[in-house]
C-alpha cells in the first residue's frame, strides 16, 4: 500500500522507552512520558493518524512502518549521548541517556531526511536533528536571565521567543514573537549543516532551526520549546502540527480527515 492509499495521513512518532515508574527513576522521565501522550493527541487533532514506532531488538524501527508514514514528529525526552557530538558522556548534568532511544530516534530522523518526509522535532527531537546534521549542543547551558528549565515543583519555565521573518515557524504562527513553555538544560551550540536558526530567546538561545538550501528538501523544523504544553498560551499548541500536516498534503497529495 502506498502512502497515498490511506484515508488519513500517517505520522510516525518514535515511542519513549524509559520507565518513569521504575524505582529511583528521575521524575523527568515520567514527565516526558506524559507529554508524549499530548504530542500524540495533537497529531490526531491536526487531522492525522499517529503511528507509534517501536524499536526492534537492535533499536531500529520497522522499515515497513517507516515507509507507510508521510511525516514524522520526534518528541522530547532524556539527553542524547554527548559522545555523538564529541562531548563528555559522563557530565554530571546528564539524565536518562538511553542508547536504544538514541538509535530509534536517530533512525527516524535520518529516514525523514533521506526520503523527503516532512518532520517536526521537539526539544530533544530538535537537538537530535542538529546532531544528525553534524552540529553540536551545549551539554549544560550556562545560566542567563531567561529561565529555560523550571524550578523544582513547577512543570514549565515560560519565556518569549523571537521568530525570524519569512521562516516556517513565523508562517505557522502568523507573528514574530510568541510565549513558549520550556524544560531543557541543553541547547544547540554549533548549527548543523543545511540548518538555519529561525527563532531565538532574548538571551540568544537557539529556539528553532529549519532545513534550507535544497529546493527538493521536505519541510523540516525543530523547536526547542514544547508546543504540546497547555501553558502559557493554549491556542499556540496546534499551529506547528497543522503546518506539518499542510506540508504532508502538499508533498504527498494526501488529505487529512474532516
Amino acid at each position: 500500500m502506498s502512502v497515498t492509499d490511506h484515508p488519513e495521513p500517517l505520522i510516525g512518532i518514535p515511542v519513549r522507552l524509559s520507565d518513569g515508574d521504575a524505582p529511583g527513576a528521575d521524575v523527568r522521565i515520567g514527565e516526558a512520558n506524559a507529554i508524549f501522550e499530548q504530542v500524540v493527541d495533537l497529531v490526531r487533532a491536526a487531522g492525522a493518524r499517529p503511528v507509534l514506532l517501536q524499536p526492534d531488538a537492535e533499536g531500529n524501527p520497522s522499515d515497513a512502518e517507516l515507509a507507510e508514514c508521510v511525516g514524522f514528529v520526534v518528541p522530547g525526552g532524556g539527553d542524547v549521548d554527548p559522545a555523538k557530538y564529541g562531548e563528555d558522556a559522563n557530565h554530571p548534568s546528564l539524565y536518562d541517556v538511553n542508547p536504544v532511544q538514541d538509535r530509534l530516534d536517530e533512525a527516524v530522523v535520518r529516514y525523514a531526511l533521506d526520503n523527503g518526509r516532512p518532520m517536526l522535532g521537539i526539544c530533544r527531537g530538535m537537538q537530535l536533528l542538529n546532531i544528525v546534521r553534524g552540529g553540536t549542543l551545549h551539554v549544560d547551558m550556562a545560566p542567563t536571565d531567561v529561565a529555560h528549565n523550571p524550578e523544582p515543583g513547577i512543570e514549565w519555565a515560560t519565556h518569549e521567543v523571537v521568530l525570524s521573518a519569512d521562516s516556517a515557524v513565523a508562517e505557522a504562527f502568523g507573528r514574530d514573537r510568541i510565549a513558549v513553555a520550556s524544560g531543557h538544560h541543553q541547547a544547540v551550540d554549533r548549527v548543523g549543516e543545511g540548518l538555519v536558526v529561525s527563532a531565538r530567546a532574548d538571551d540568544g538561545c537557539v529556539e528553532a532551526v529549519e532545513l534550507t538550501g535544497d529546493a527538493d528538501a521536505a519541510w523540516t523544523v525543530g523547536v526547542q520549546w514544547h508546543p504540546e504544553a497547555l501553558e502559557p498560551v493554549a491556542a499556540l499548541r496546534l499551529p506547528l502540527f497543522r503546518a506539518l500536516l499542510n506540508q504532508v498534503e502538499a508533498r504527498h497529495g494526501v488529505e487529512r480527515r474532516s
